[in-house]
């Protein structure tokens, strides 16, 4: 089977054990910078040209989109769809994702547990905005940040308000969300692979720190989740349309709620934490599932 990978880093642990995985496995595989590709958008006969030459005869195509170039390498993902070539990740699940309002109002329609969360882009009445939350604490979250960046907690009223004006000033769009203080700044990462979680994390913030994202110095370890979490978890991904994600779970008072479904999950704190081949799963549903035109959206969503 050949086999591109959509990844700017090369040398990135993710991309690097994908490529491992799948060579050990004996497939062909190169890594594409979606940034480097053009493309011919023409009647019934759509091509995709990298470095002077036209792609195209791959059987599938395993996407690891940055969140900076979302749009972009959505629509490079899109043409190789148009052309036929297997997605691990389609192009709408992706950008459905990364819209972390339009995934909340999605998982909210369908019951999954979520923390209270309200979305402002310059609130008339911030106080009103607060009680509808539950008050202080509370997490306010600028909609376009990653790992953890642009992530405040703001523990009292006054500062809440304060930080809310701030990002007004920015013309930001906001979400504020209730603070889970009973999760003690850890955090559960399920990693799904085609319907199943195959393994999961938790992850720690540093002292004194409420985001547990590794990128902010969190660290990682390995645990049992429970049949609840596990279900809700499936539930998220399969919502968001994904057949590989990291579903991110908080453990409230009121059972898990979601924080977010990654449709570019990293592999490198997984599979320390878990000690589990997460690429070659994620190869081997590849080789059960990659055929021509096996998307639900067929490039047009």
């Amino acid at each position: 089977m050949k086999i591109a990978i959509l990844s700017r880093g090369p040398r990135l642990y993710s991309t690097r054990r994908l490529v491992e995985a799948a060579q050990a496995r004996g497939h062909e595989v190169e890594v594409i910078d979606a940034l480097r590709c053009y493309m011919n958008i023409t009647s019934n006969h759509p091509q995709i040209h990298y470095k002077g030459r036209i792609l195209g005869d791959f059987d599938a195509i395993i996407p690891r989109i940055g969140a900076s170039i979302t749009f972009y390498g959505t629509a490079v993902l899109r043409q190789f769809e148009m052309m036929g070539v297997y997605p691990l990740n389609e192009s709408v699940a992706i950008s459905r994702s990364r819209d972390k309002l339009r995934s909340l109002q999605l998982l909210s329609r369908k019951g999954v547990g979520l923390p209270v969360s309200g979305f402002a882009h310059s609130p008339d009445d911030v106080d009103d905005l607060l009680k509808t939350v539950g008050g202080a604490p509370v997490v306010i979250k600028l909609l376009e940040g990653t790992q953890g960046v642009g992530v405040v907690l703001a523990e009292t009223h006054s500062a809440a308000s304060s930080v809310i004006q701030a990002f007004n000033g920015l013309k930001a769009n906001i979400l504020v969300q209730e603070f889970i203080k009973e999760a003690k700044g850890a955090d559960i990462r399920c990693f799904v692979v085609g319907g199943k979680v195959i393994a999961a994390m938790k992850r720690q913030g540093k002292e004194g720190e409420f985001r547990s994202n590794l990128h902010q110095g969190g660290s990682a370890s390995l645990i049992r989740i429970t049949p609840e979490e596990r279900a809700t978890a499936i539930r998220a991904a399969k919502i968001m349309g994904l057949n590989v994600c990291g579903v991110d779970l908080l453990r409230s008072n009121h059972g898990p709620v979601v924080m977010e479904v990654n449709s570019s999950p990293g592999l490198e704190g997984i599979e320390g934490a878990t000690s589990k081949d997460v690429a070659g799963i994620i190869i081997q549903f590849i080789e059960k599932n990659a055929k021509r035109n096996n998307t639900s959206t067929k490039g047009q969503g």
